[in-house]
């Protein structure tokens, strides 16, 4: 970024322009940053070992299982990419980008987009994981989401060409749902979402869109806390319990679970603060049961996640999932310091920017030793991508979905107006974003290799 730029950028955001003036604006970034830069991809000659950013990300977390987090990323390249958000983010800072910043989601993989009940009990799709959310450059999120669906899709050994035209998709659609953002007012955008029985309708697939119709059914039919209740809980007396699954569900043994438990309850009281009156009332009617630790995701395996399982006087259950809440990995990289010293309540705030609707008990705590937790429900009809079933149109379907969703998530806190003058209409975007995409993933392969060699000469432990 040019300092002719960095001097102009609070100009670009003038609520008092009109649309065509900030559109004209857009267009303007393109002389300082021109849309085919941003498929430029070279490490920088002093790029930091890729090994050394995963074992600096492994600081804090809980050694036992940091065995379990590399056994996962080296299932393959595609997994690899998932737990690696601090390696792109260190890469992605050395890219061209035109200096124009909003709430980012921070790891934007297509597995981190979904279906999920709103609190009125509508299914939406939308952006699903928060963790590393922060203020930084738009194209970050554009350029890791498009990069995701090359490498998924080689995962599904499709061809280079497919997987290239994968990458435009997500790009081409952002640009087209950009635009039409660009012409709502602020409040309909911030009322806007995505229906996802509509979207799976739009699907061209008979048999994917029986598939997942059956699926939004089910997950509308049940109360999710009911289900996994009789799934995940047994009687101990006159007190439910949560089953151990280990090493993925378990309790903490003997005395230090009776500590825990002491804990959990000044925590939970913390977290309930976070809440508004009304959610308060209604989860002063539940005490908190029982608590396990749940080892989650591939990016979060090690930090301090758990389930916790709330009653009520007349037996009705709640289970809510707590997960720590570290630093985001973009905040090294961007010169804007957090607003917020509680990463839990980064996370949440940030949440609460980018989705067009958000769990209803979403809050944030803390414990006395430092560390930062964000609560939300466990499950709650939540419908996840299955890409083991997609074909090629199915891909293609879902990378225009997840282009569609993070649009709409920028518009909310950017200027849909500048954007959508700054990316224009013709496809030069998102030729440079799918090029971009394709030497990435290529990137990413040979970072997973030197994953793999660090496993092999014990740099790096992995489950037996």
């Amino acid at each position: 970024m040019t300092e002719e730029f960095k001097d102009n950028k609070e100009d670009i955001f003038d609520p008092v322009a009109s649309k065509a003036a900030r559109y004209e604006k857009g267009t303007a970034i393109r002389k300082i940053t021109p849309r085919s830069h941003h498929q430029e991809w070279t490490p920088a000659k002093n790029r930091e070992d890729p090994v050394e950013i995963l074992i600096k990300t492994s600081v804090g977390r809980i050694e036992s299982l940091l065995p379990i987090r590399y056994s996962r990323m080296m299932e393959s390249p595609f997994a690899f990419f998932r737990g690696a958000a601090a390696i792109m983010a260190a890469d992605l800072a050395q890219t061209p980008n035109t200096g124009i910043d909003l709430q980012l989601c921070g790891d934007c993989h297509l597995m981190n987009f979904g279906g999920f009940a709103t609190p009125e009990r509508k299914l939406v799709f939308d952006i699903n994981d928060f963790d590393e959310t922060f203020p930084g450059p738009w194209e970050w999120d554009v350029k890791r989401l498009a990069t995701s669906f090359v490498i998924a899709g080689r995962w599904k050994n499709f061809s280079n060409k497919v997987c290239k035209e994968f990458a435009w998709n997500v790009a081409d659609s952002y640009k087209r749902h950009m635009l039409e953002y660009s012409q709502l007012s602020a409040l309909q955008i911030w009322y806007a979402d995505i229906d996802l029985a509509d979207l799976i309708e739009k699907g061209e697939d008979e048999e994917i869109k029986s598939f997942q119709h059956k699926r939004i059914k089910k997950a509308a039919e049940y109360s999710a806390h009911e289900k996994e209740f009789a799934k995940m809980t047994y009687q101990e007396g006159s007190r439910a319990r949560i089953k151990d699954d280990p090493p993925l569900i378990y309790h903490p043994s003997g005395d230090e679970e009776k500590r825990i438990l002491k804990e959990a309850e000044i925590i939970h009281k913390r977290y309930l603060e976070t809440l508004s009156d009304e959610k308060k009332v209604l989860l002063s009617r539940y005490t908190l049961h029982d608590l396990a630790i749940k080892v989650v995701g591939v990016g979060s395996v090690g930090t301090l996640c758990g389930i916790s399982l709330l009653m009520s006087a007349t037996g009705e259950p709640i289970f809510l999932q707590f997960k720590e809440a570290r630093k985001s990995v973009l905040e090294a990289h961007v010169k804007a310091k957090s607003k917020y010293s509680h990463q839990g309540e980064r996370i949440v705030q940030g949440q609460k920017l980018m989705q067009s609707a958000s769990d209803m008990f979403l809050g944030w705590t803390n414990d006395d030793k430092g560390k930062f937790f964000y609560i939300r429900q466990l499950r709650d009809a939540k419908v996840k991508p299955v890409l083991e079933i997609m074909k090629t149109k199915n891909m293609e379907d879902y990378a225009k979905a997840c282009g569609w969703a993070l649009a709409r998530a920028h518009a909310r806190t950017g200027d849909p107006s500048v954007l959508s003058g700054y990316i224009g209409k013709s496809n030069e975007f998102a030729n440079a974003i799918s090029r971009f995409s394709i030497s990435y993933a290529n990137q990413n392969d040979s970072d997973y290799d030197k994953m793999l060699e660090a496993i092999k000469k014990g740099k790096l432990p992995i489950s037996e």
